[in-house]
């Protein structure tokens, strides 16, 4: 059981960790792929991501350029001509990425308790679309067009704790883009371990806590 009278706001990722971004990136790159006639399993693909967005990310930018630059990353390494429709709607299909099942109803169950933000790697229109399917008025959001860096930044936690009326507890499912640079900060740090695939950079990290789910975070933080 957590102690949830040390905290005041919780801090959410959100793609991985709300939104079911895996589903989301294998719905959109394994068409495309398709489409010129490459056949991977889903496994590459999210390896793939895992180490191109980063280093797209470091070039700066949106982060519609940013999947522009990874789509573009996928054509030259498995090798084929991309288009530019096919490259600009990588970002434009994260409007049909859905919450995870679990995500509405915690959101929902800690807001009677807690302030709560988020702090996205995402561009400010792209996450007012999740934001209108997660359903749910975050007290704060801090985005990487906001603060102009991406995690796993430390700028993006310090703007984000300075709208948070503290103590603060960090939920992520990203150990890379988020556990890490959090727990360095001194933030307590929630990780989210979904079963499955990831797309994310595997590093090691030492959390406050682990759930498989938020369903599990919630009952254990009320």
């Amino acid at each position: 059981m957590i102690d949830k009278t040390k905290y005041k706001t919780l801090t959410f990722d959100c793609y991985g960790t709300l939104i079911d971004w895996e589903n989301g990136i294998l719905g959109y790159l394994q068409p495309m792929l398709q489409s010129y006639y490459v056949n991977v399993i889903d496994n590459f693909v999210l390896g793939l991501f895992a180490e191109l967005e980063p280093k797209a990310q470091d070039e700066g930018g949106s982060y519609r350029e940013v999947l522009g630059r990874v789509s573009q990353g996928f054509a030259t390494r498995l090798g084929f001509t991309l288009t530019d429709d096919a490259a600009g709607g990588f970002a434009d299909s994260i409007q049909y990425w859905q919450p995870f099942t679990d995500a509405q109803d915690a959101l929902k169950r800690l807001k009677a308790d807690f302030k709560l933000g988020v702090i996205s790697n995402i561009d400010d229109d792209l996450f007012t679309q999740s934001q209108n399917l997660l359903d749910v008025d975050f007290d704060h959001v801090t985005t990487a067009e906001k603060v102009g860096v991406y995690k796993p930044n430390a700028s993006m936690f310090e703007a984000a704790l300075a709208m948070s009326e503290g103590p603060v507890l960090h939920v992520a499912q990203s150990r890379f883009h988020d556990i890490l640079p959090a727990t360095a900060l001194g933030l307590d740090t929630v990780w989210i371990d979904r079963p499955g695939l990831s797309a994310a950079k595997r590093v090691d990290a030492d959390p406050t806590w682990t759930f498989n789910s938020l369903t599990e975070f919630v009952d254990a933080i009320r």
